[in-house]
């Protein structure tokens, strides 16, 4: 048996390798995604005041600061069990609807095109977002700068940082939207709109419309059958940052819904000692290993599980690209992976007509954007969608306030079991007995994990027992002449 590595996989967010472990006929025995970096965010806010919390999770990550600063924001509410005022729930999701759009656009431009437009097999050095660029066009890759940069814009307008906010405290938020900026907004919202429309049909027109590409996605080798979850609004309604966490069955019946407060009574989490990365599961079946299909444990929670563990979308553009993709896919549940990358577009177009909706509401300029709490701290919970999937922070705290203890289940932890069990069926439906082993091949393995948008950057919180510590000798040629481990 011989190991092939990747490392480092590349287009993603953090660092990761993956180990494929090919027998002596070529066949492909195991596949492991292994993340070689900690994040201990976990134990760095022990010993804090709690309010300091929403300023310092966001330093977990610079692609999803909002994401963990309207988590942390919300489970500090909770802490003080504050009932925050309307407009700050509604500024909150206004800024988290340009997050939404500046992060999809990231992903699916610069991360996930390449292997669509450029092709899995083209040259590792064209596969990136200069290729991109050669291939469309420098319009194109002009408007999509300009339009990230928009996305930035609007948040700085409303929240006063567009990376690393401070502007969620308990009790709402540190500053009223100023009505100037709001119409400034509402022109800006039409504009992302737009582009989110463009994507989709750069996305119909350069992706679904290529047979070859058609049947990459619609093909058994990134396929997985497990059970989904996504945040819902009390119409069961695709929902980023209000409702409760739903979770469907492969058939797509309900299985679970829970509020922030319960999630501990559900989900559970699996440590394995190669990974920093835990493996969430549902508490009800037990640990059952990597396994798929009915009865299985595991769930995915991203763009697709978010669509699957919903009964549609909450505004009218993005309903009509959510039944248009599902008429396409023959139903749903869905479990053909790679179509995360058209509903990850579509989520756009659901967050720019939510920005919509959100900044011409009359009430979204009203100064009273903060409630002072009263109640002694005990402990609290917030869950939303981040753009990678479900997002949960939890702190406890004494009696003033200092955080005794914290967990985290970030949205990349969610699919972690996910990812390399697709890794792994990747490689063995793609890498065959006899066959040689390409870079292109390898490219379609890496698709398997890049289709989950995954950041490893927040998610690895997990300490296996020790620091593992595994020195390697090798020789001119690479062949490994001693090895000592702790």
């Amino acid at each position: 048996m011989r190991r092939v590595e990747i490392d480092p996989i590349s287009r993603l967010e953090g660092h990761g390798k993956i180990s494929l472990f090919i027998n002596d006929d070529g066949s492909v025995e195991n596949a492991y995604m292994q993340i070689p970096e900690l994040r201990g965010f976990e134990k760095f806010v022990e010993g804090l005041p709690v309010e300091e919390i929403p300023r310092i999770m966001p330093r977990i990550c610079g692609v999803c600061p909002a994401a963990h600063h309207m988590a942390a924001g919300k489970a500090v509410d909770n802490v003080f069990s504050a009932d925050i005022p309307s407009v700050a729930k509604k500024l909150r999701e206004l800024y988290y609807m340009a997050h939404f759009i500046h992060s999809h656009a990231a992903h699916f431009y610069a991360l996930a095109a390449p292997d669509f437009v450029l092709g899995p097999d083209a040259p590792k050095a064209q596969r990136n977002v200069l290729g991109l660029i050669a291939k469309v066009g420098l319009e194109l890759g002009s408007e999509v700068l300009r339009q990230r940069a928009i996305s930035q814009e609007i948040q700085i307008m409303v929240g006063g940082r567009a990376t690393h906010p401070v502007w969620n405290i308990p009790g709402g938020v540190t500053r009223a939207l100023d009505p100037e900026h709001a119409e400034k907004i509402k022109g800006l919202a039409d504009e992302q709109l737009g582009f989110a429309e463009l994507s989709l049909k750069l996305f119909n027109d350069l992706v679904l419309a290529n047979e070859t590409y058609l049947d990459l996605i619609m093909g058994g080798v990134f396929e997985q059958v497990t059970n989904y979850m996504g945040l819902v609004d009390e119409n069961n309604k695709v929902n980023f940052y209000h409702g409760q966490v739903r979770v469907v069955d492969v058939e797509g019946k309900e299985l679970l819904r829970y509020s922030e407060p319960d999630y501990l009574d559900h989900i559970a989490e699996h440590v394995e000692d190669w990974s920093y990365l835990k493996f969430p599961y549902l508490k009800s079946r037990g640990w059952m290993g990597f396994v798929e299909g009915a009865e299985t444990s595991l769930y995915q929670a991203n763009p697709l599980p978010r669509f699957n563990a919903a009964d549609g979308m909450a505004t009218p553009k993005a309903q009509a690209e959510y039944d248009k993709m599902f008429d396409t896919v023959g139903g749903k549940p869905c479990h053909k992976l790679m179509v995360n990358h058209w509903a990850r577009l579509i989520e756009m177009v659901y967050a720019a007509e939510r920005m919509q909706e959100l900044i011409n509401d009359p009430e979204i300029t009203d100064p009273n954007v903060r409630i002072i709490p009263s109640t002694t701290p005990t402990e609290g919970v917030g869950i939303v969608e981040a753009p990678r999937g479900t997002l949960t922070h939890h702190y406890w705290t004494d009696e003033n306030g200092i955080v005794t203890k914290a967990n985290l289940i970030v949205g990349t932890t969610n699919n972690n079991a996910s990812i390399n069990m697709a890794v792994k069926k990747a490689a063995q439906n793609l890498i065959k007995p006899g066959g040689e082993v390409t870079e292109g091949l390898l490219n379609m393995v890496e698709m398997a994990f890049r289709l989950y948008d995954p950041c490893f950057s927040c998610a690895t919180h997990s300490l296996p027992g020790q620091m593992p510590l595994k020195v390697e000798i090798r020789d001119l040629d690479g062949e490994i002449l001693n090895e000592v481990s702790r």
